[in-house]
């Protein structure tokens, strides 16, 4: 399997505002534009978080667009996005990483890996092709989507994105910030290090306990740890 490398986090938001709010107080920057997918009925807005040891990185916060549903019938939206808990968690105590997506240059070999890994059999989801216009081109990609819309792994194993000849950080604004690190920790260390091998992302630390998925940037405000806490 060829290397896998991060390609954004997920910041969910209870609604697109209070993300940027949360972005703007947290991280010290207005995150830049971004779009809306009407294949899950979400929107997002984008930050570029890119550094030597995580290039072409980016940070999404996104949220459900207020009075849109997914385009596909009978298709939870991404991420958990429509989990009553993450939901409520989310409404209670504000933006929080949930989750991120890894680069790889095959998605549908990778995926047939996870199904295959020894010991999880994981179904990562359908492979769905999804594009949006920009500035820059159009932006094309195929994402591993459950009909469940779970994450798996509590956020820690990521969904799998094989973009085309755009990508987007390709147009977006340095923001001052970068991506120091990225780890998971879940009370399957082993399971879940193995599903990341299976992928090619054997690299990506993985440590035993409680479920949390920890990245750390480099910001205007100085060093901020961002944590999924189990979410």
């Amino acid at each position: 399997m060829h290397p896998a490398e991060v390609d954004h986090l997920v910041i969910a938001a209870a609604s697109l505002a209070e993300g940027v709010a949360w972005c703007e107080a947290t991280l010290g920057v207005t995150p830049a534009s971004g779009g809306a997918h009407p294949l899950m009925g979400t929107h997002n807005r984008l930050l570029n978080i890119a550094s030597d040891a995580f290039p072409r990185a980016y940070a999404e916060i996104i949220a459900i667009e207020p009075g849109k549903a997914p385009s596909r019938p009978k298709t939870r939206r991404w991420f958990d996005l429509d989990d009553a808990a993450l939901q409520a968690a989310l409404a209670q105590h504000g933006p929080r990483l949930i989750h991120f997506a890894a680069r790889v240059p095959d998605a549908h070999a990778a995926t047939q890996a996870l199904a295959r890994e020894e010991h999880a059999h994981i179904d990562r989801g359908h492979l769905l092709a999804a594009s949006r216009d920009t500035p820059a081109g159009r932006l094309e990609w195929q994402i591993t989507v459950r009909d469940d819309g779970q994450r798996l792994f509590y956020g820690a194993l990521p969904t799998l994105i094989q973009w085309g000849a755009v990508h987007p950080t390709d147009a977006m604004p340095a923001s001052g910030l970068t991506l120091r690190s990225l780890r998971a920790v879940h009370p399957r260390a082993p399971a879940l290090s193995a599903a990341l091998t299976a992928i090619g992302m054997g690299s990506l630390p993985v440590d035993a306990g409680p479920p949390n998925l920890v990245a750390v940037l480099d910001t205007p405000r100085g060093l901020v740890t961002l944590e999924s806490q189990g979410l």
